[in-house]
């Protein structure tokens, strides 16, 4: 049979060929103002503009959620009812949706069972490899995980066979790999027994310092008037017997003070009624005394490994998997590199091919068995990217959120590469980014703005990147910013000393910290920075410290509830209208009682998005329409929520309304630029840059002499370091000590004193490489920061 030929259509393009192009039309999520863009596929688009102009909700929010709803939407009924339900975007048209990958920035989770190994599938292929190659044998790869437990039983089961009902006995065991005492998390709690009592008085002498167990109230009279022992006896001359009573007897029912009651020793009633609960939601005395009475130990049985004796025992080439998840993944990669064994060859291939992936990304100075909630958002953020970079996959977008955040200059090229590489496969990739060094590789830029929050939200410029430069937006003034070296340095006024640090992979450091001065303390990702200030400063030195831990908060939660200013707020509302201040918040005796203070009326609908609906009763104000009817300076509390920052500060500083402790807390936000927010706008919508600004206003309210941030410009545009840089002035200026961990160049080139770690990463670092001023360091050129510093600057 001839093969038909066919004619030469090169000319006219395939129909298929035609959807280049995301299409977004009318967008309204959050602050976007109807805006409409188009966005090339296959090519690599950096969206950027000050924080909170609405990047993320464009990017993230619209087209990432509308692409994983209609995904979702491809499962059954029966799938979709055990899949989170959203609703889909306030926007008008997406087309040309591919298949999104958001790799955002959320920190992993805190579970202390969660670590490097599990989030990234590496445990479960190392635990294959030691059930097929180690020696002695244990068992199967449960055999090697610290999150199975071993457990076996025995007992009768009923069959019916053949009409007749059987009865047979019937074992089952199973061998896990988890630690019997720690229970899978390395670490045992103790409670440290003299900050419960003091043993040289008795009961009746108020020997309890717990708080809550003062003589007189019921939590006392359960142990003084027990009978079990002598409470006019003094603890420490209580015998063996009575003793374990006092601190460990099993729940027991018994009569006390003529009433039927649950004894139980003191050690396992603190245990249930304070440690199991969330320390954030502690009252605050509770929650100190939990720090104070709590320790963290190392687990004495499995070493901190979380792993049984079985485990720890079988071995490949003398080398367990708790000394294979130990190890610096680099490492790792080279012994597994090494492991030459036909019958798991295809394993070994993976295994490396994820190994060898955190080296590429940069994270070779990780080990597997490090907490997942310890890493940083930067880290996280590669973390979850190394399970797509050698995907096959192709067509497919990919959406980052500032990857380079905790990246040292010299760790950006990779970075940068590794966007490249995969919109060179085919790849539509998407960047929300405000480093320059990133924006310059984009083949598009959408620069939203102009301003943030409500003055945001609209698409100020869309082309190339030279375009940009000339196109008089705020991101395209301040692209080719370069801060330069100060002229005039502040002199330390003392040091802070730390001697022998050795936390993580530092080595014996000492190191005198200035004070009095704004200190940059830098070096490569993985270098020790953290673990030098968070984890050697002591806490009496009166540090404040604003890391990059995330806000906790509901969409009840706001910039007013979070910086605890709507208390001064509700009480100068209550004098003014002789009224109790409960009334005044939302959560509370105010609240509407149709939407009880949320503002909108939620409908579940199952399997599919819920509906919600603005409160007909309040219209959103979330507040009783007779609280309303109260007023402070011609504004009822629903007027006074929908003020921004700035217009508040002016409210509460004079006039009928003036009111001293709000408008310091006012003065704070709008110091860190978030003038522009509404105090009532829910901390779900914020940005991370925001969040973070947030945290470092209400921290500055603080009483500390020595103030220690944490990469404070990560999500901050180039023209909003410039206004950090002003901050950090001002602080120092009032006489407190500045200590920033930072990578971004500007804030180096700022600093009075800069501290430099290194020469790399994980135990290629933990030595200081540098001391001294910046221009020393840029004249010396004899580190990787000092390198980039000079380049920067222009030296």
């Amino acid at each position: 049979m001839s093969r038909a030929t066919t004619n030469d259509h090169s000319a006219v393009p395939h129909a298929a060929d035609s959807h280049d192009m995301i299409r977004v039309h009318g967008a309204r999520e959050n602050n976007l103002r109807d805006i409409s863009v188009e966005i090339p596929k296959r090519r690599l688009t950096v969206f950027t503009g000050v924080s909170g102009s609405g990047k993320s909700s464009l990017v993230f929010d619209t087209v990432a959620a509308e692409s994983q709803r209609l995904i979702n939407e491809t499962y059954s009924a029966f799938v979709q009812g055990f899949m989170p339900a959203a609703a889909r975007p306030d926007v008008d048209v997406l087309d040309g949706l591919t298949t999104v990958i958001a790799v955002d920035q959320q920190r992993m989770g805190g579970d202390p069972r969660s670590t490097v190994g599990t989030a990234t599938d590496a445990n479960a292929m190392l635990r294959i490899l030691f059930s097929r190659l180690g020696a002695p044998h244990i068992g199967g790869p449960k055999a090697y995980s610290f999150n199975v437990a071993s457990v076996s039983g025995a007992g009768a089961v009923t069959l019916e066979r053949g009409g007749q009902k059987v009865k047979e006995r019937r074992e089952f065991s199973v061998t896990g790999g988890m630690c019997p005492r720690c229970e899978g998390r390395g670490t045992v709690t103790d409670l440290d027994l003299t900050q419960l009592f003091d043993d040289s008085k008795s009961l009746n002498e108020g020997a309890l310092t717990v708080p809550g167990y003062k003589p007189g109230g019921w939590n006392h009279r359960l142990y003084s008037e027990s009978g079990l022992f002598d409470p006019d006896r003094p603890i420490r001359s209580f015998t063996k017997k009575q003793l374990a009573d006092f601190l460990h007897r099993e729940p027991v029912r018994m009569k006390i003070a003529g009433i039927n009651m649950t004894y139980e020793g003191l050690l396992p009633r603190i245990r249930k009624s304070m440690l199991a609960k969330d320390k954030e939601a502690m009252q605050p005395h509770i929650r100190e005394f939990v720090e104070r009475a709590v320790t963290f130990t190392t687990c004495p049985d499995c070493e901190g490994t979380r792993l049984s004796a079985g485990a720890r025992s079988s071995k490949i080439k003398g080398i367990s998997i708790a000394d294979a998840c130990a190890m610096q993944i680099s490492d790792l990669a080279k012994w597994v590199s090494g492991l030459d064994e036909p019958s798991v060859a295809p394993l070994l291939a993976k295994l490396r091919h994820t190994l060898d992936s955190f080296v590429e990304i940069g994270l070779g100075y990780l080990s597997l068995d490090r907490a997942a909630g310890t890493l940083s958002g930067g880290e996280a953020q590669r973390v979850k990217m190394i399970r797509h970079l050698g995907s096959a996959l192709t067509d497919v977008t990919y959406v980052f959120d500032e990857p380079t955040t905790g990246l040292h200059p010299h760790d950006i090229q990779r970075m940068n590469g590794l966007l490249l590489r995969l919109r060179d496969k085919g790849n539509t990739v998407l960047v929300v980014e405000h480093k320059p060094e990133v924006i310059a590789i984009a083949d598009h830029v959408v620069d939203l703005g102009p301003g943030a929050g409500a003055a945001g939200g609209t698409v100020c410029f869309e082309g190339g990147v030279e375009g940009l430069r000339s196109s008089g937006t705020v991101t395209g003034r301040h692209f080719d910013d370069r801060a330069a070296l100060k002229e005039s340095l502040r002199e330390p006024s003392g040091v802070l000393e730390i001697r022998g640090a050795s936390a993580h992979n530092l080595r014996g450091v000492d190191v005198d910290v200035p004070l009095g001065v704004l200190t940059v303390v830098t070096g490569v990702a993985g270098s020790g920075k953290s673990s030098l200030i968070h984890g050697s400063v002591p806490a009496s030195a009166g540090v404040v410290s604003v890391d990059q831990t995330p806000i906790r908060g509901s969409r009840r939660s706001n910039p007013a509830t979070y910086t605890g200013l709507l208390e001064p707020v509700r009480k100068a509302f209550a004098k003014a209208n002789g009224v109790k201040p409960a009334l005044f918040s939302a959560n509370s005796e105010g609240a509407c009682p149709t939407c009880n203070g949320a503002g909108v009326v939620y409908t579940d609908l199952a399997m599919m998005a819920g509906v919600a609906t603005t409160c007909e009763d309040c219209e959103g104000k979330r507040f009783d329409a007779s609280v309303l009817e109260y007023r402070l300076g011609g504004r009822d509390i629903s007027e006074v929520l929908e003020m921004p920052v700035a217009e508040a500060a002016e409210f509460f500083g004079s006039g009928e309304a003036r009111t001293p402790a709000a408008h310091r807390i006012l003065e704070r936000l709008v110091d860190v630029g978030l003038g522009y927010l509404t105090l009532g706008q829910p901390l779900t919508t914020l940005s991370g840059g925001e969040r973070q600004r947030l945290k470092l206003a209400t921290h500055m309210g603080e009483k500390g002499g020595i103030y220690v941030l944490d990469e404070p410009t990560a999500g901050l545009h180039l023209a909003d370091v410039e206004h950090l840089l002003g901050l950090l002035d001002r602080l120092v200026d009032s006489g407190k000590s500045v200590i920033v961990i930072e990578h971004h160049q500007a804030v180096m080139a700022h600093a009075d004193r800069i501290i430099d770690l290194g020469p790399g990463a994980g135990h290629d670092g933990g030595r200081i490489v540098f001391e001294g001023t910046p221009a020393e360091l840029v004249a010396a050129r004899s580190t990787l920061t000092g390198e980039h510093l000079a380049a920067y600057v222009g030296a």
